[in-house]
């Protein structure tokens, strides 16, 4: 699903125009994007939650010319599915695979 297809699905979902459907969506987005950046997590109880990792800086090599890199220490977002969305994408993967669904794509 993208960007835009969650707005449309928002819009037709609820009362809202698709203007103000991307107005909702991109506040909930900007408002994640912040407390990410500033370090706090982010947990959507059913869903999941957003935890920013710090990675320690390293030796990388140019896997082309096999040259040491270094690679600087940096910060990266992680999403750790909650509970009742995991079982859920299970049970739709099992009912999938039941009416014959192909698991290959």
């Amino acid at each position: 699903m993208t960007k835009s297809e969650l707005i449309d699905a928002m819009a037709a979902r609820s009362q809202l125009t698709k203007a103000r459907a991307e107005i909702v969506v991109n506040c909930i987005f900007d408002a994640m994007t912040e407390a990410l950046q500033s370090g706090e997590g982010i947990e959507i109880r059913g869903f999941g939650s957003f935890t920013v990792r710090p990675y320690k800086a390293y030796s990388g090599r140019n896997p082309r010319t096999g040259v040491p890199v270094p690679v600087p220490s940096k910060r990266l977002p992680f999403f750790k599915v909650g509970k009742d969305l995991k079982e859920l994408v299970n049970a739709s993967r099992l009912a999938y695979a039941i009416t014959g669904g192909d698991d290959d794509d």
